[in-house]
C-alpha cells in the first residue's frame, strides 16, 4: 500500500456511454465497445476504461494491467519491509545498491523534480510525514526534538543514482523514503502500455487524484476530466479538461488536514520546514505522462501559488491550474499552456 507524500484531490471522469455499447470507429478500429475494469491497488481504487472490438481482449489487457499495478505497489510501498523499496531503506548509509528498471525511472523523475524546485519535492521526506500522521490523529504538533532528528534524514541531495549502473545509494543512515506522490502516475503509465500491446489505445486510467489518457473515444476529442471546487471535493467540478494522450494530476488538502491550536495544516509537508502547509490550495497538472504530472502537483503545492505558477510557467512539459486561499479571497491562475485543456462551458 503507497501512501502519497502530497495528497489525493478529487478528479472526476465524465464517463461517455455506457459500458458495452457500441461506438462508431476510425477506419480500421472495428466495431469498439467500452469496457471498465476496477481494483484496489495502493490504498486507491484504480479504473480502467477502455474500448475494444472483442471483450475477451479487454478482460486480458485489463488483468495484465492490473498485475502490473500490483507488482509496482509490491515494488514501491513503504508499508512492507521486503518491498524493494524498503530494501533500499534498509541499506542507507552503506554502498550503491542495484535497483529494477521501474523503481530506477521514478527516482529518476523524483530527483529531477526535486533539483528543479531546490528540495520543495524530496522523497526523503517520509520520516517527518510519519510525524505528521500521529499528529493528526493526536491534535497535538510533533515534539520538537523529535522532529529536529527526521528532518536531519531529509536531503535528496543524498539521494545518489548512477544511471550506468542503475544502482541507487543512500548517504544518510536512517533514510526513509516514500513514492506515493509520483508512483500513482508512473503506474497509470505502465497500465496504458500494456493495453496498447494489445491494441487498446482508446483507454484511461483512473486513479485517486491521478487521470493517464491514452487516445481519446471513439468520435471525441478527447476525455472529459473534471476538477472538483477547492473547499468541497464532492460539489460539481469548478473546472473540466478535454484531454488525451497525456497525464493529469491533482494535490490539494480539501480531504486530509487537521486543526492543532487553532492552525490548519495540511497534510502536505514542507521539506523545507518540517511543518503541514497551511492555507488551503489545490493544483492540477498536466504533462506527457502521468510520472511527471504526479510529482509536480505535490511540489508546486509546496512552492505556493506565485512561485509555483513561475516554475510551471518554465517548464514546457507541463501545464497547470492553481487554486489557492489568500488572505483576499480565493485566487486561481492558469498557465499558458493549460488554456487549450480547458472546456469552455
Amino acid at each position: 500500500m503507497l501512501c502519497r507524500i502530497g495528497c489525493v484531490f478529487s478528479i472526476v471522469l465524465l464517463a461517455f456511454g455506457a459500458v458495452n455499447a457500441t461506438f462508431p470507429s476510425a477506419p480500421g478500429d472495428g466495431e469498439l465497445k467500452k469496457f471498465v475494469f476496477e481494483e484496489i491497488h495502493m490504498a486507491t481504487k484504480f479504473r480502467l476504461v477502455l474500448f475494444a472490438a472483442d471483450e475477451a481482449v479487454a478482460k486480458k489487457a485489463a488483468k495484465e494491467a492490473f498485475a502490473k499495478i500490483a507488482e509496482l505497489d509490491r515494488m514501491m510501498t513503504n508499508y512492507k519491509d521486503d518491498s524493494e523499496l524498503m530494501q533500499l531503506c534498509a541499506k542507507s548509509g552503506g554502498p550503491p545498491v542495484k535497483a529494477s528498471e521501474d523503481l530506477f525511472k521514478v527516482f529518476t523523475q523524483a530527483q529531477e523534480v526535486a533539483t528543479k524546485t531546490e528540495g520543495a519535492y524530496d522523497i526523503s521526506i517520509s520520516p517527518v510525514v510519519k510525524l505528521w500522521r500521529r499528529a493528526r490523529r493526536s491534535r497535538e504538533l510533533p515534539p520538537a526534538e523529535q522532529l529536529k532528528k527526521a528532518m536531519a534524514l531529509v536531503d535528496y541531495r543524498q539521494i545518489v543514482l548512477n544511471a550506468n549502473d542503475r544502482t541507487v545509494q543512500l548517504l544518510i543512515r536512517g533514510m526513509l523514503l516514500d513514492l506515493g506522490s509520483i508512483a500513482k502516475g508512473y503506474a497509470g503509465d505502465a497500465a496504458l502500455e500494456i493495453l496498447a500491446k494489445h491494441g487498446i489505445t482508446r483507454a484511461l486510467v483512473v486513479c485517486g487524484g491521478d487521470v493517464v489518457a491514452g487516445d481519446p473515444p471513439p468520435g471525441e476529442k478527447g476525455w472529459r476530466v473534471g476538477i472538483a471546487p477547492l473547499k468541497n471535493p464532492d460539489a460539481e467540478p469548478s473546472h473540466h479538461l478535454l484531454v488525451a494522450n497525456a497525464g493529469v494530476s491533482t494535490a490539494g488538502d480539501a480531504e486530509q488536514a487537521a486543526v492543532i491550536d487553532g492552525k490548519r495544516y495540511s497534510h502536505i509537508v514542507d521539506p523545507k520546514t518540517g511543518y503541514g502547509l497551511q492555507g488551503r490550495r489545490s493544483v492540477t497538472i498536466v504533462s506527457r505522462r502521468g510520472l511527471v504530472a504526479d510529482a509536480w502537483d505535490t511540489a508546486v503545492c509546496v512552492l505556493g501559488l506565485e512561485r509555483g505558477m513561475a516554475m510551471i510557467e518554465s517548464q514546457e512539459a507541463l501545464a497547470g491550474l492553481l487554486t489557492f486561499e489568500t488572505e483576499q479571497g480565493i485566487a486561481t491562475r492558469v498557465s499558458k499552456r493549460m488554456e487549450p485543456y480547458l472546456v469552455k462551458e
